[in-house]
């Protein structure tokens, strides 16, 4: 070896050597994990959810060294000792370890832990199924964002300590849990460490949103390769391992999905329902089947002269030509599960749809007060004769909506053919709000309640989608200086309770660093907002079936179009007696009961409202 060569290779080993000390002392900065690795630690935490007597739990490890088992065991604490009850293997890349064990016995509250090779323990608390309690409560959070100045940098205890003091049945992570574009694994080990206190003991859902699966926007459109980050064609960018392990981090302690057969490129899906306290979730990917906006490039190229982007602020632009035919928004595999749902009433006695956002536009100014917004195509108010499907079957169920991703909460009551003909829905706010946005119209909006903000009432959103605008929690105008003031950012999160004798359900919305258990706390403004389940499918017009007068009570209503079998609505209801109203009118089969014991009244006619109708009793 020649004496130039030899130091050239000293120079480039001194040169690899320093980027790698810099490559971790940036990641230090940035991470700022808590107390990240002591030498005995394995484990950073686990996510865990009861389905049906069937525990599903996602232990997420920290990096394994070659010489270390890629082997765990689940224990729980029984007759004063640890059992194991299942063992899985270390999944790499991701590190995460999957446990399954059917026929749990979810009547009792049981210590766990994760065992790694004897040396590394995790534990915490599986709860007991709050089957028996009369107010069901879950916490909603969104948009966890990592940036340092824009709350990314400010600690989540005022999160987690209120949310310990409340004990909610239910935790929900609607998407964006971590921002990173390509460090997703160190980011989720801090998001996990964020929130351990809370997760380690209370069931929990999180599902991926676009910046979880390293993209500015998704539109998903079956799994497609996408062209760029953006997102804009349609598609996955990142690659298909990455898309793989975020979702296995983020979605494999979910039950089992409606129908796992993969999407393009062999992306997987966890589209699913949980049942949990008496209540039923159905778990969404509203955004794995949407259609990518290139197509309205190619269609509309008045409006697009230069190819596809992401909104429309030109306020003379129709957008009911946006809505082109064949455009998907959920999907015809998720409608399906949809309905499938609706009817299953099993150990439950209310509904909610769980999304990663909602089905309209509720935001007119984005990243600045500056320009107003016409047009958003990452909302679920588009493709509209989409989102109106999605809507259509979801109020059949007299399901609430519960999502994210907006960073701005609202509370909207969604019209389809008419204003509040659907259900209700809640954006809860994000967690540290980076990217702002307001709702902030220039007329106010009609039939509005007294007294009420100018920005509630009937709106046309940005897609002429009908919406009824209850509350909404704005940022501070005028825009002020970061610093940490998150208050003034519109951050914070969602406490939703059910109310399982009354079927009230309560929309409370808090803001950071507030203490929730004092009674002179208040919310944002607009906040608490209760609603019945039954207003989640309005019908001020149409027509009426029979009074039924119930021998048993609370039993599961199902009404279908007698003429091809559509299902029209299903319903457990409240009491012994119930009165079933169709938007038609026709011939109709109404069932009450469930499983084998049904009982069917055929060729049922609905009558106009204010008519007289017959009561029927069923014994």
């Amino acid at each position: 070896m020649t004496i130039k060569k030899y130091f050239s290779i000293k120079k480039l080993s001194i040169l690899f050597t320093i980027c790698l000390i810099f490559s971790a002392k940036a990641q230090e900065n940035l991470l700022k994990l808590p107390d990240y690795i002591a030498p005995k630690d394995r484990i950073a935490f686990a996510l865990y959810t009861i389905h049906e007597n069937t525990l599903k739990l996602t232990a997420q490890f920290y990096p394994i060294e070659n010489v270390e088992p890629f082997e765990a065991s689940l224990e729980v604490f029984m007759n004063n000792e640890w059992k194991k009850i299942a063992e899985t293997r270390i999944i790499y890349p991701g590190y995460t370890a999957p446990f399954r064990v059917e026929n749990w016995n979810d009547t009792k509250e049981v210590k766990y832990r994760v065992n790694h090779n004897n040396t590394a323990f995790y534990e915490g608390i599986l709860r007991k199924n709050p089957v028996d309690k009369e107010e069901f409560v879950m916490a909603a959070f969104t948009c966890n964002s990592i940036y340092p100045g824009h709350g990314g940098d400010i600690s989540r205890e005022d999160i987690v300590s209120n949310v310990k003091k409340i004990k909610p049945d239910l935790l929900f992570f609607s998407g964006d849990q971590v921002y990173d574009h390509s460090q997703h694994y160190l980011y989720w080990l801090k998001f996990g460490k964020d929130f351990e206190e809370i997760i380690r003991n209370t069931p929990t859902i999180t599902i991926p949103d676009d910046h979880d699966i390293g993209q500015g926007n998704l539109w998903g459109q079956g799994g497609k390769k996408a062209k760029s980050r953006r997102g804009k064609s349609g598609g996955y960018y990142m690659p298909i391992s990455y898309i793989q392990e975020v979702e296995r981090a983020q979605t494999s302690h979910l039950p089992d999905p409606y129908d796992a057969t993969p999407i393009e490129r062999g992306i997987g899906v966890y589209y699913t329902d949980l049942k949990w306290g008496g209540m039923s979730f159905a778990i969404l990917e509203d955004r794995k089947f949407k259609s990518g906006i290139d197509v309205l490039a190619e269609k509309i190229t008045d409006v697009f002269p230069n190819g596809s982007y992401e909104a429309i602020f030109n306020p003379n632009v129709d957008t009911k030509r946006m809505d082109i035919e064949g455009l998907k928004l959920l999907g015809d595999r998720q409608l399906k599960f949809l309905e499938d749902w609706t009817t299953d009433w099993e150990d439950a006695s209310m509904k909610t749809v769980l999304s990663q956002t909602i089905f309209s536009q509720v935001n007119n100014y984005s990243g600045k007060h500056d320009r107003e917004l016409l047009a958003d195509f990452d909302t679920n108010a588009w493709p509209q004769t989409g989102r109106d499907k999605a809507l259509s079957v979801i109020r059949k169920s007299f399901s609430v909506m519960v999502a994210g991703d907006q960073h701005l909460g609202s509370v909207v009551k969604h019209g389809i053919d008419d204003f509040g003909d659907a259900g209700y829905s809640f954006c809860t706010p994000a967690i540290a709000n980076f990217w702002l946005r307001w709702w902030d119209p220039k007329k106010p909006g009609l039939n509005q309640e007294k007294n009420s903000p100018k920005y509630t009432g009937d709106f046309l959103d940005g897609f002429q989608n009908k919406m009824t605008v209850k509350a909404v929690g704005n940022p501070t105008l005028p825009q002020i200086k970061e610093g940490g003031k998150l208050s003034t950012r519109a951050a914070g999160y969602g406490i939703v309770r059910y109310n399982k004798k009354t079927r009230d359900i309560t929309f409370d919305c808090w803001g950071r660093n507030v203490n929730i258990t004092d009674p002179k706390s208040k919310q944002y403004p607009g906040w608490p907002i209760t609603i019945n389940q039954k207003d989640n499918f309005t019908i001020k017009k149409g027509y009426e079936l029979p009074k039924l007068k119930i021998s048993k009570p609370n039993q599961v209503v199902t009404v279908r179009n007698a003429t091809n079998g559509e299902l029209i609505s299903s319903l457990r209801i409240n009491g012994t007696k119930y009165q079933a109203k169709v938007l038609q009118e026709g011939s109709y089969t109404i069932s009450v009961g469930e499983g084998t014991n049904i009982v069917e009244l055929k060729n049922v006619t609905a009558k106009k409202r204010n008519r007289k109708v017959k009561e029927v009793y069923i014994k």
